[in-house]
């Protein structure tokens, strides 16, 4: 099957996509979008996470026809203008990087929260992250990065 959608704010497309393909095996073996990262292949780790129409997916679970037409976004496709993207560098300033697997899952789960809610509170920040798993840094500092990262975005207006 071919596919078009709008890959990080490009036009693109694949053509003879296998039909069990899943959004991350497109993302990863067709586009090279190493970002979204491979991790249990049950949509229980996050490691994965994307935005399919602005709402946060495991990629692994979504079928790679789902982004037929649609807008994708994945860790690459945040930084505008080539500079991070306010939760990126929160995630650096913060040491919330650790080995940095799980790093671009939880910043694709934390923008969906701040498109929805720009000033969440510590625990919707841990709900809204609840479904990505880290082995390395315990959450505080992530969930610490969130927010720094909010408050940031609500004084630039972003």
């Amino acid at each position: 099957m071919e596919l078009v959608f709008w890959l990080n704010g490009s036009e693109a497309r694949a053509e003879e996509v296998p039909g069990h393909w899943s959004l991350l095996e497109l993302l990863r073996d067709r586009f090279g979008l190493l970002g979204t990262k491979q991790g249990c292949g049950v949509g229980e780790c996050g490691a994965c996470s994307v935005l399919l129409e602005g709402q946060v997916v495991n990629s692994c679970l979504t079928p790679a026809w789902r982004a037929h037409g649609r807008r994708v976004t994945t860790i690459e496709g945040l930084a505008a203008g080539g500079r991070p993207h306010p939760l990126q560098e929160a995630f650096v300033a913060a040491g919330a990087v650790q080995c940095g697997f799980c790093t671009p899952g939880m910043i694709m789960a934390a923008s969906d929260l701040l498109a929805h809610n720009p000033d969440p509170d510590q625990e919707q920040v841990a709900g809204a992250l609840a479904g990505n798993l880290c082995r390395c840094t315990g959450y505080h500092d992530v969930v610490r990065a969130v927010r720094k990262a909010a408050r940031q975005m609500v004084e630039d207006g972003s």
